[in-house]
C-alpha cells in the first residue's frame, strides 16, 4: 500500500513514523508547506519526500493522511476526495460547520472515505468505559465528568489560529462523551476564563474553560479543560451511575496527588503530553484505517461525527459570549 502523508509537524512526523513501521504500509510520500522539514522526516524513515502538495498527489497513492495546518483541511479533504482516495484527517475539518459541510459534501459525492482522528474512541480506557455503559453495568447513567488539562498552552502565534479551546481542545471530550455514553448533546451552558498571559485575552480566546451538557436521556455531563497544568497532561473521565461508577485516566501516571492521609502518593512520572499518553491509541487509529482502505473492516470514526463535535462546541462558544444556556444547533449549528 503507497500512502501520501500531509504535514510533517509534531503529529504528522509521529503518524509518518507510525506508517512506516505499519506492515501493510509499503511505501510513503510526504509533503509539507516546509518541503524541507519534509525531506528531514522522511530521509530519517527512509521514506519518500514530495516537493509540494501538487507533487505528491501525482503519486500512485492508495489514501492521503492529513496532518496539516488546520486550515488546510477542507481543501485537501475535497482534494482528496476528487482523486478518489480515503483520507484521515486531523480533527477539524474545518473552524466552522459551513467549510465541515463542504467537505463533507465533497466525500459523499465522490463515495470516498473519510476517517476523523478522535483518537481517545481507540484507547484502552474508553473503550472499556463504553463497554460498561453498553453493558448496563453502571445501571442509570446520572453524571459524567470529563477533564482536559494540558501542562504547557500552545504558541501565541497558534491561538487566533485555533478556533478557541472549545473547538480546538474540548472538541475531543465532546466527542467521547457521545462516543461512550451512546447519547446526544441537546444544551450546553457554558464560561470561560482568560486569566493569566495576555495572549489568549489578545485572541479573543480562554485559557481555562468549563461547559455543563445535558443529554437526551437527562444525564449531566461538566466538561473542564485548562491550557496550563503545572502538574503535567492530565484527561480523564469519571462515569456515576446508580449502580457502579468508574474512572478513566486514573493511574499511576496520573498527575494528580491526594492530600488524604492514605490517598496515593504523586505520580512518580506523570503524563508530559499527549503524544505519551495516547500514543498506543495514534497508533491503533491509523491501524483501522489501512484496514478500512485494504476494504478488511467498516469507517470506525465517519467525518460526520466531526460535524456532530464542532456543533457542540459552537454552542458552548455561543453561550459564553452571551452567558445563557444554548441549545445545540440554536445557532445553525446543527448535524
Amino acid at each position: 500500500m503507497r500512502i501520501g502523508l500531509i504535514g510533517t509537524g509534531r503529529i504528522g512526523s509521529f503518524h509518518a513514523g507510525v506508517l512506516a513501521r505499519h506492515p501493510e504500509v509499503g511505501a510513503l510520500v510526504l509533503a509539507d508547506v516546509d518541503p524541507v522539514r519534509a525531506a528531514g522526516v522522511a530521509g530519517a524513515l527512509g521514506a519518500d519526500a514530495a516537493p509540494d502538495v501538487a507533487a505528491l498527489f501525482e503519486h500512485a497513492l492508495d489514501a492521503v493522511v492529513i496532518a496539516s495546518a488546520t486550515a488546510a483541511h477542507a481543501e485537501l479533504i475535497a482534494r482528496a476526495a476528487g482523486a478518489g482516495l480515503p483520507a484521515f484527517c486531523e480533527k477539524p475539518i474545518a473552524l466552522d460547520v459551513p467549510g465541515t459541510r463542504l467537505a463533507l459534501a465533497a466525500v459523499a459525492e465522490a463515495g470516498t472515505e473519510l476517517q476523523l482522528g478522535f483518537m481517545r474512541r481507540f484507547d484502552a480506557g474508553y473503550r472499556a468505559a463504553r463497554e460498561a455503559v453498553e453493558s448496563g453495568r453502571l445501571g442509570r447513567l446520572h453524571t459524567v465528568r470529563a477533564v482536559t488539562s494540558d501542562p504547557e498552552p500552545p504558541p501565541a502565534a497558534y491561538l487566533p489560529l485555533s478556533g478557541g479551546l472549545y473547538r480546538d481542545c474540548l472538541v475531543h471530550d465532546f466527542d467521547i462523551v457521545r462516543w461512550v455514553t451512546g447519547r446526544e448533546v441537546v444544551e450546553v451552558y457554558a464560561t470561560g476564563s482568560d486569566a493569566g498571559p495576555a495572549m489568549f485575552r489578545e485572541a479573543g480566546d480562554v485559557s481555562t474553560a468549563a461547559a455543563l451538557l445535558t443529554l437526551d436521556d437527562g444525564t449531566l455531563v461538566t466538561a473542564t479543560a485548562t491550557r496550563r497544568n503545572g502538574a503535567g497532561y492530565d484527561v480523564r473521565m469519571e462515569l456515576a451511575g446508580d449502580r457502579d461508577q468508574i474512572a478513566v485516566g486514573l493511574d499511576d501516571r496520573t498527575p494528580l496527588t491526594s492530600v488524604e492521609r492514605h490517598g496515593p502518593a504523586a505520580p512518580g512520572k506523570p503524563w508530559p503530553g499527549f503524544l505519551e499518553r495516547f500514543a498506543p491509541a495514534y497508533e491503533a487509529e491509523l491501524d483501522a484505517f489501512v484496514r478500512l482502505v485494504r476494504g478488511e473492516a467498516a469507517n470506525p470514526c465517519d467525518g460526520r461525527e466531526a460535524l456532530a463535535a464542532l456543533s457542540i462546541a459552537e454552542a458552548c462558544e455561543h453561550s459564553r459570549r452571551e452567558r445563557r444556556p444554548v441549545r445545540v444547533g440554536e445557532n445553525g449549528a446543527t448535524t
